[in-house]
């Protein structure tokens, strides 16, 4: 199994925000109930997958917001490792950033998708998806494959 590091951090740091946020806490008052002198850039790093931080210091995060380590990391990985084989896992926001102009009608696609209220950043489209998508942008399901595997954040599961 291959780990995407850049996804694993990504994910890691979206469910600490979303963590803090359920608490209603800022930064700065979340680095109050830290134990350890931490800069509120560094929580933001944390919290935006651009810094990684040891597990000890994940771990205070977590007490911090009365949350066990292990159901944080149980959520990282159900959605970094989803168990669901044959599906493809699009990061809409490097189609939208793609220029490709065969990719226009998936583009615009992933552009209304990113558009919705909380609509995740990530989707998984199984076979029967490709088809329709390959169909829409004018080309075969492994020509598309092809095409969204030199886009980073595209792979298949």
């Amino acid at each position: 199994m291959h780990i995407d590091n850049d996804l694993y951090q990504r994910v890691l740091g979206e469910e600490l925000r979303k963590l803090r946020r359920r608490r209603g806490w800022t930064r700065k008052e979340l680095n109050q109930h830290l134990q350890s002198d931490i800069s509120l850039q560094t929580l933001a790093t944390y919290e935006l997958g651009t810094r990684q931080c040891s597990v000890v210091r994940l771990v205070e995060l977590c007490l911090a917001m009365d949350e066990l380590p292990q159901d944080l990391l149980a959520r990282v990985h159900r959605r970094v490792f989803a168990d669901e084989p044959g599906k493809v896992r699009l990061d809409l926001a490097h189609i939208v950033a793609d220029d490709r102009t065969e990719l226009l009608p998936l583009r615009r696609w992933a552009e209304d998708r990113l558009r919705q209220p909380s609509a995740p950043r990530e989707v998984r489209l199984d076979r029967s998806a490709m088809t329709w998508m390959a169909q829409l942008c004018g080309l075969t399901v492994p020509e598309l494959l092809e095409r969204l595997h030199t886009i980073a954040g595209v792979e298949d599961d």
